[in-house]
């Protein structure tokens, strides 16, 4: 609702469960103990820990998108690149999930921690995640992503390969060249 309530220009309903609702089953997890997942390619159900992923290099890592460009990410991508240099060899690319994001990001910094990380910073929009431009990968190369598929050819190439994560591991990865996690350069 804190979301909803200052962007709703029209009349909304809440649904929720019935107060007497009863559930089958009720999993709970503690996050906090889950190790930082990669999907591997071509699925996003193809995950596995960070500590299995192994030694694979990457040319490119894509942090943000329209689904995954939250502010949070972007936060979450800064504390990584804050003061580091992204890999020579790897293009990284931030995309803000909106222009309202975009400003926020700027007005605390992030886009001037991303670009002198060696990051470029584009406008919201698409672009790499689709295969449509900016980022497309050729034949052979490699992607750590935080966006939500990596299908065969989704990003270019259908010889290329993306690999999905959070945006602190793509960001870890950005400035490793290859797949790795913040736990590594901290």
């Amino acid at each position: 609702m804190d979301y909803v309530k200052p962007r709703a220009h029209r009349p909304y309903t809440v649904v929720d469960p019935d107060p007497d609702a009863r559930y089958a089953r009720v999993i709970e997890y503690d996050a906090s103990r889950i190790e930082p997942q990669v999907a591997l390619p071509h699925l996003p159900s193809n995950a596995r820990p960070i500590s299995r992923v192994g030694d694979i290099p990457i040319d490119q890592a894509v942090i943000g998108s329209c689904t995954n460009g939250r502010l949070e990410d972007l936060m979450l991508a800064g504390e990584v690149l804050k003061g580091r240099k992204v890999a020579r060899n790897v293009r990284c690319i931030i995309i803000p999930g909106s222009q309202e994001i975009y400003l926020d990001a700027l007005r605390r910094g992030l886009i001037e921690i991303f670009i002198e990380a060696g990051a470029v910073v584009s406008t919201p929009t698409c672009g790499p995640c689709l295969g449509g431009y900016m980022g497309i990968l050729a034949a052979g190369e490699r992607c750590i992503s935080t966006t939500n598929r990596n299908f065969v050819g989704r990003m270019g190439s259908p010889k290329s390969e993306v690999y999905l994560a959070n945006p602190a591991v793509a960001a870890a990865s950005a400035i490793l060249g290859k797949i790795g996690g913040p736990a590594e350069i901290w």
